[in-house]
């Protein structure tokens, strides 16, 4: 309990009531001391002359005076021995309260183990008038902006609210115009950014334009990364802002003061609009918050401002406002795909291409509901339409030189290519690239006239291009595929062709290793899909059947 002084009235008092007669008990409780501090004032009083069978008229100021010095100890500077022991301390005490944020309990046990005991009171007290514990700092109230200029933003939890079958706890994005103090509301069940922003269109359309200067809570949704002096902004709300015309000046951390007119009107929006209601869905809640901002909120008249906020606003600060947007903002999502070796990155399910030579390399991917742009440190350096989940954007000027027309199957630019070695060249092409199998591994099996260096001469594929047949070139084209076997450069058109029949020839080997044997007829042998053997092959293969299956 904090030291209190007996007044030099009270002192009088008890004297006396001590001379008309009464006890200790009542003269302590009627001047509100403790009844020893009665007895040990009537005591000295005794001493030094006090007669009670006397009048009144000894109570002189003279009396009094002495009275009180020989009650009180003598302190020229009010403190006791206590409190000196703690100036030799105050250093000390005072970087355990500023520096180390110690309580003055935990001060007191450190004291003790130097083998300073003090009362705690004393130490307290101590603590809070010379080493600044305990002290509010002094709230200097801000005078309102000029109309117009500035919005605070808060969110606050009003309660549950049904969604379907259950119920979810539903928040309020609360914005309040600084000057009118005309408010909106915006129930949510969520406090992402596109939900944020869906609260500030519809708030907008409120009052009827945009604030220039939006003071915001440091929510996630809107501020990534707190700071006294410069926040971390949310790349998506910031691209909002700059399309809206307003600026962003985010509240500091832990300082609600910074936005006093929205947290006051937080407990309001609870108590007044939420609590006691009941609300068919989110949809109808909002409804009833955006009438009761225009009419109960609105209508009101202010504590502060002692004027209706509605008429406030419409007066002083609707003129001054930024003209409503009158298109919906197309929310972007950002995101930071890895362009892979494929030459894609993968954007909400999607592929889009970029140049092979940033293959490796962490791209800054934005995508809205019409395009994709993909960034790399900052540059733009990429733009697609946006496809559907599942689909691909490719530009084949992405891949490298000679991929892209394998990459996307481009038959046209094949034969282009094949046209400019030769009419003999082209027909070649033309026949392998009718048939069914176009796959980028046949086409390189194959079209060896699109590779640089290859020699490619148009009389040496004149003849096989005059002989060949689509379904002779099918058979052969489908079992270069089937191979896996890819051309080298150095190799010669016949060369090619020899080879493609003999691996023809090797799969169909294995595949009769692999199964069972059966005898064959002789009209299997002379079937005219096969390809044309040498004069006599078919007899002697004839005779070599009836020797190992007899009749």
């Amino acid at each position: 309990m904090a030291f209190r002084e007996v007044t030099v009235v009270q002192i009088r008092e008890a004297l006396r009531r001590w001379l008309r007669g009464e006890g200790e008990r009542p003269i302590a409780n009627g001047i509100g001391v403790d009844r020893k501090t009665a007895r040990r004032y009537i005591a000295a009083a005794v001493e030094l002359g006090l007669d009670r069978s006397g009048g009144e008229e000894q109570l002189t100021d003279e009396l009094i005076s002495r009275l009180v010095e020989a009650v009180r100890p003598v302190r020229t500077d009010g403190h006791g021995e206590a409190w000196r022991s703690l100036l030799a301390e105050e250093e000390q005490i005072r970087k355990w309260v500023n520096d180390d944020e110690l309580t003055v309990v935990k001060i007191g046990i450190l004291l003790n183990r130097k083998g300073v005991v003090v009362p705690h009171r004393t130490l307290a007290r101590f603590a809070v008038e010379r080493c600044g514990a305990g002290k509010r700092t002094t709230t200097v109230r801000v005078d309102d902006p000029p109309p117009g200029t500035e919005l605070q933003v808060d969110f606050g939890r009003l309660g549950l609210l049904p969604d379907g079958d259950k119920q979810r706890v539903c928040q309020g994005l609360i914005v309040t115009a600084s000057f009118s103090r005309h408010h909106f509301v915006w129930p949510t069940f969520a406090q992402t950014t596109e939900e944020v922003i869906r609260g500030f269109e519809a708030a907008w359309g409120f009052f009827g334009g945009v604030f220039p200067v939006v003071i915001p809570d440091n929510m996630k949704s809107i501020v990534i990364h707190a700071e006294k002096c410069a926040p971390r902004f949310n790349d998506v709300f910031l691209e909002y802002a700059q399309d809206r015309g307003f600026v962003i000046d985010a509240a500091r951390v832990r300082t609600p003061t910074d936005k006093p007119r929205v947290e006051r009107v937080v407990q309001y929006v609870q108590k007044n609009f939420f609590a006691g209601e009941s609300f068919v869905d989110l949809a109808d809640c909002r409804a009833a918050a955006e009438t009761w901002c225009a009419t109960t909120a609105g209508m009101r008249i202010h504590g502060t401002t002692q004027c209706r906020p509605v008429e406030s606003f419409r007066t002083e600060e609707l003129p001054l406002l930024l003209p409503a947007p009158g298109a919906p903002f197309d929310t972007p999502v950002w995101s930071d795909p890895k362009l892979h070796r494929d030459c894609h990155v993968q954007v909400a399910k999607s592929l889009y291409s970029a140049n092979y030579t940033l293959v490796g390399k962490m791209l800054r991917a934005r995508r809205d509901s019409t395009t994709v742009k993909l960034y790399l440190r900052g540059e733009l350096v990429k733009v697609h339409p946006r496809v559907a989940a599942g689909q691909r954007s490719t530009d084949p000027a992405d891949f490298p030189p000679g991929k892209g027309v394998y990459a996307t199957r481009d038959v046209e630019s094949l034969t282009r290519m094949a046209a400019t070695h030769g009419p003999s060249v082209a027909a070649y092409a033309q026949a392998i690239l009718e048939t069914r199998c176009r796959g980028p591994r046949c086409a390189r099996s194959t079209g060896w006239w699109g590779w640089p260096g290859s020699g490619a001469r148009d009389g040496s594929t004149r003849h096989a291009a005059e002989r060949s047949t689509p379904r002779r070139w099918m058979s052969t084209s489908s079992a270069a595929c089937s191979s896996g076997h890819e051309r080298t450069r150095s190799q010669t058109p016949s060369q090619t062709l020899r080879r493609t029949g003999s691996w023809c020839r090797a799969a169909s080997n294995a595949t009769r290793r692999s199964s069972p044997r059966r005898p064959r007829s002789a009209d299997e042998y002379t079937s005219p899909h096969r390809v044309p053997r040498a004069e006599g092959s078919d007899a002697q293969a004839q005779a070599r059947t009836a020797e190992r299956h007899p009749a």
